[in-house]
């Protein structure tokens, strides 16, 4: 039995980046005799185990065979048998594609180590056309590392649109498309993701609302992620950017939906995209509709929301200074709002539908008496 470290962490200690995750491939062994060491068996499709002190994965070697669509349309075969440089070959890219004995000897067989030092994200094999996933996965990719000064090769680029054209995409489920998305906007060029894909025809495929916007309004789309990680936003904060950008609410309320995006994404999104332009505005809002915005944004029940909207606003604005401002200016319509508060008003003998309406009316005479500039 030999163990190996494989992957991303052999990959990410070349590049002097930290690791946060080890993986672990062995080979001539299987399934009794890891379990009789006491590996924990959790994979579903092939071989995985959970090391009984560490919890990190350990895989058995295999290989694979397509024999359906999309990434779950494969065949594994486990046997310890199966050799190192087997397994290695099923991967996406040579940086991918490396593995580390527990000296610290890295065995490279498909020149990983060479496409590190030339910044180059290329496919091990032609089978990399296989796993309609990996589009995805080299976009994602792309999004860490060029800021590193990576590329995609262009044979790579030629796979990845024909996937695109075989119509393969369309077999990922909604949820993997998700991760990879969500994965790839916390990446440091996430505007990367959007190119890459969009360059090898993937995007309308996969997110045709994305798609349509980015064809027109992409140099504003790109700047704004940008400034995204300039600010070190969440994922959250740039999906909505982005979103804002949509033609229609109609069409990101859709494309939320079917991408099945967790809740506080669609919520940031969707806000973001119906009240973007008065939040961008908010120093030119008369007290109505000032007051108005801040309900309409549930302020009140929500202010962790504060932060999120104003980095949206910051994303959009050129001038720093004005960004600032518009992050202060949110800031001081919540603190002039909550100023009047409910129990005061109870205090004078107001109650159901008249403290409602006493409430807001003072409210509202607060934001005249104090205008945000």
């Amino acid at each position: 039995m030999d163990i190996y470290l494989v992957g991303g962490a052999v990959r990410d200690r070349l590049l002097d980046i930290e690791v946060y995750d080890r993986d672990w491939v062995v080979v001539g062994a299987s399934v009794d005799a890891m379990v009789k060491k006491g590996y924990q068996p959790v994979g579903k499709e092939f071989p995985v185990f959970l090391h009984p002190q560490t919890k990190e994965e350990y895989a058995l070697a295999r290989t694979e065979r397509k024999s359906g669509h999309g990434y779950k349309g494969f065949e594994f075969f486990t046997s310890p048998d199966v050799t190192l440089e087997q397994d290695l070959i099923r991967r996406d890219l040579t940086i991918n594609a490396m593995a580390e004995t527990d000296d610290g000897e890295v065995i490279d067989p498909f020149g990983g180590q060479q496409d590190l030092k030339r910044r180059c994200l290329r496919h091990v094999s032609e089978a990399f056309s296989e796993d309609p996933l990996r589009v995805l996965r080299v976009a994602r990719f792309y999004a860490r590392l060029a800021h590193l000064g990576f590329n995609v090769a262009p044979e790579t680029q030629q796979l990845m649109a024909k996937i695109s054209a075989s119509g393969e995409l369309q077999h990922l489920t909604k949820e993997r498309v998700w991760s990879e998305l969500e994965r790839a906007l916390a990446e440091q060029s996430p505007q990367q993701f959007f190119q890459l894909l969009k360059d090898c025809q993937a995007l309308g495929e996969l997110i045709p609302e994305i798609e349509h916007c980015y064809r027109e309004q992409h140099p504003k789309i790109d700047q704004a992620l940008l400034r995204c990680v300039e600010l070190d936003t969440d994922a959250s904060v740039r999906l909505a950017v982005v979103s804002y950008f949509l033609d229609s609410y109609e069409s990101l309320e859709s494309m939320l939906v079917r991408l099945k995006a967790p809740r506080q994404f669609k919520d940031l999104s969707l806000l973001f995209h119906r009240f973007g332009d008065q939040l961008l505005n908010l120093n030119t809002l008369p007290p109505e509709p000032l007051l108005s915005l801040y309900e309409g944004l549930d302020l009140q029940r929500r202010p962790e929301r504060i932060r999120l909207l104003s980095q949206c606003c910051q994303a959009l604005v050129d001038q720093q200074d004005r960004a600032k401002s518009l992050a202060l200016q949110l800031q001081k319509l919540h603190q002039q709002v909550t100023a009047i508060e409910p129990a005061s008003l109870v205090a004078e003998g107001f109650k159901g539908k008249a403290l409602g309406l006493e409430l807001r009316k003072r409210r509202l005479q607060n934001l005249i008496e104090h205008p945000l500039t």
